[in-house]
């Protein structure tokens, strides 16, 4: 009996080998004999498609496994083998192996075929022990690790180098990402500038000589109109932090704003008071901030402060600030800035914002509510979800190269030594802090976009592209996800009798999402709608979310005295002291702006090697209806894709973040 066999190579650098490579086909009634497959160093060539034929004295049934096996042929050549296929000898459907791994040394590895099941659809006793060694297999490799108290846990890897080869990046990835840094520091001439440790510009117009060829024309029009008050406004509804913003009913106690102060800048014949119930008037407050370990840099103490912003959405001017308080416990003499103020004491107050916003985006909203938050997802989908599992299939396209880039921000960001401790005032133990301080307030409803707008209030606020994009693309994601559920789940029972998925999420909750007051979420799945949610919360957050924080810092931050990393003096608490050199004293100095405006390049640009969102170039689902739900996604976004760019023609400042083709299929950067 004759089987044909195709096997696939890996598309990146390094995917081939010269080693040996063997296949045993295993069936319900026998195996193959080990079979040898032709030419080291010819065949198994990067991107190759090999076809072979496995001879066997009968037929094998129903096949059941490929096993392949990798043995040394000179040297040591690792391999990546995307996929299997089998056409067996009676004819009929052509089998498909899903692969999509490194084999590493003298290895064996097992593949199902690609059909999706559940732990209860699998009864043959050989399919039921290649399920639990898997997952036996994963759980030594893949262990949890408190990488520091009070937030989400983590993949024990001390570095990049600790993890498995299967979630590296590759090599292409890698040299690109660890090349754009080094280029980006040498555009800016770092090394010349760098002497200039602690230098302050001599004015506004100074921070252009590093603003000549790390540019886009969203960081150019910042460089334009960033003193404008609309253009403030605007960046808390479609800046790379727009999900602090809340409506308000009535004042904080702690911020000592009157109606008069204020009366100027709202619309003719009306008061604060009836503006505030009419729910015209927002608040952006930075507690979180408050009391927040400062940063010494260079021997030099940096400075922060906990803002509260007032804004009003005008009938005529948009949404704009009308008064900023910088401290949350104010004293007798604490100013409340206004818009009427002297030009650069207004100026100065809202950098002060801009700058909380930097530590707030990074720290909070990119870095613990997407990074960290996916990487739990990711930690005990490996331990828990076998790769013929359909909630493997369906997350892990969504997980792509997340542990290695976490990995690397807690060496090379985050860490005690790292490129924030060097220049962001919250650098080292502060960054910790206000990390902590988020986890504890963290909730799972706050991860679903419906919800988290009405509860900040914001569903009717004009001009919030972010939320509108955000929502449309949520409804889409749920649909999908909705569909694939129903396909392999009939029933809530089948939901809640899926040992593999109750563990999956009795993992995440009590290992990875561990002591959390506040986060909602169960560490049981008790129907087919609680599932969908939280896939849905998983994706979002792993696509949509992630591009929402991530993929504008350069535009928002290329400009250094819009979103500053770090402040240098501290507060003013006189309005008529406020000068231009003040301003230049408190903002970054030269090295400082020059490492913000890199990094914030580096992090933010387009990947040349991105997924788009709904793209799956490695096929995991085999299935005719998977496969046709995969395309109505695909076909959802288009519409999604092309209602946002007929919606920006012809807009002076376009929102295309969330456009699907910028939306990367995982956390990636």
């Amino acid at each position: 009996m004759d089987y044909k066999v195709t096997m696939a190579t890996g598309t990146s650098e390094y995917s081939g080998t010269n080693n040996y490579i063997y296949v045993t086909l295993v069936g319900e009634r026998g195996e193959s004999e080990k079979t040898v497959l032709d030419n080291p160093g010819l065949d198994f060539c990067r991107a190759a498609v090999d076809q072979y034929t496995v001879r066997t004295a009968a037929s094998l049934g129903q096949l059941l496994l490929v096993r392949l096996e990798k043995q040394r042929y000179f040297v040591e050549d690792n391999w990546f083998c995307r996929y299997v296929t089998v056409e067996p000898p009676e004819g009929g459907e052509v089998l498909s192996f899903p692969c999509y791994r490194w084999l590493v040394g003298d290895v064996k590895v097992e593949l199902r075929e690609g059909r999706a099941k559940r732990p209860g659809e699998d009864s043959l006793p050989h399919l039921l022990a290649h399920r639990e060694a898997e997952l036996q297999d994963r759980q030594r490799t893949y262990r949890w690790h408190m990488w520091a108290s009070g937030i989400p846990k983590c993949i024990d890897a001390k570095s990049e180098a600790d993890l498995p080869p299967d979630v590296r990046f590759d090599n292409e990835k890698r040299s690109d990402f660890e090349g754009s840094l080094h280029y980006a520091l040498l555009e800016l001439s770092l090394k010349k500038l760098a002497i200039k440790f602690g230098k302050s510009w001599s004015d506004l117009d100074d921070f252009k000589r590093i603003f000549w060829k790390l540019r886009s024309p969203i960081a150019e029009y910042t460089m334009e109109h960033w003193r404008e008050d609309w253009f403030f406004g605007y960046q808390f509804l479609n800046g790379s932090n727009p999900r602090m913003i809340k409506q308000i009913q009535e004042l904080p106690p702690n911020f000592h704003v009157s109606g008069h102060m204020v009366q100027a800048f709202l619309k003719p014949h009306t008061t604060l008071e009836k503006e505030l119930k009419a729910g015209n008037v927002y608040l952006v407050d930075y507690a979180i901030m408050d009391g927040i370990p400062r940063n010494i840099i260079r021997n030099q103490q940096q400075h922060i402060a906990a803002p509260l912003c007032l804004l009003y959405e005008h009938p005529e001017h948009n949404l704009i600030p009308i008064a900023i308080q910088l401290e949350q416990k104010p004293r007798k003499h604490t100013p409340i800035f206004l818009p009427n103020d002297p030009p650069l004491a207004w100026l100065l107050a809202k950098i002060w914002v801009r700058h909380a916003e930097f530590q707030i985006f990074q720290v909070l909203s990119h870095l613990l509510r997407t990074h960290l938050v996916v990487e739990v997802f990711c930690v005990a989908t490996m331990r828990h979800l076998p790769a013929v599992h359909p909630l493997f299939k369906l997350l892990t396209p969504h997980l792509r190269y997340t542990l290695e880039i976490n990995c690397r921000g807690r060496t090379q960001l985050i860490s005690a030594d790292g490129i924030f401790k060097r220049v962001v005032s919250t650098g080292g133990e502060g960054l910790l802090v206000l990390a902590q301080r988020e986890y504890k307030v963290l909730t799972y409803r706050s991860l679903q976009p419906p919800w988290d707008f009405e509860d900040r209030g914001v569903t009717k606020l004009r001009r919030y592209f972010y939320r509108d994009h955000s929502l449309m693309l949520w409804d889409t994601i749920q649909n999908y996800v909705t569909g694939m559920i129903a396909l392999y789940y009939p029933n809530d029972s089948d939901v809640m009798e899926d040992a593999e998925v109750q563990a999956w999420i009795k993992d995440v909750t009590e290992e990875g999402f561990a002591d959390v007051p506040h986060f909602g979420l169960s560490s049981e799945l008790r129907s087919k709608k609680e599932l969908v949610t939280l896939l849905s919360v998983i994706i979002f957050t792993s696509t949509a979310q992630h591009a929402a924080t991530n993929n504008g810092q350069f535009d928002w931050c290329a400009w250094v005295p819009n979103t500053p990393c770090t402040m240098r003096s501290p507060p003013p608490e006189d309005k008529d002291s406020v000068t231009m050199g003040l301003i230049m004293d408190t903002l970054p100095d030269i090295s400082q702006s020059c490492v913000e405006m890199a990094i914030t390049w580096h992090l933010g640009r387009a990947q040349p090697d991105a997924i788009p969102l709904g793209q799956y170039v490695e096929e995991y689902f085999t299935e005719p209806r998977a496969k046709e739900l995969i395309h109505t996604f695909q076909k959802d976004l288009k519409i999604i894709e092309e209602k946002i760019l007929e919606d920006n023609q012809g807009v002076e400042l376009p929102y295309l973040y969330l456009c699907p083709t910028h939306i990367e299929n995982s956390i990636t950067i």
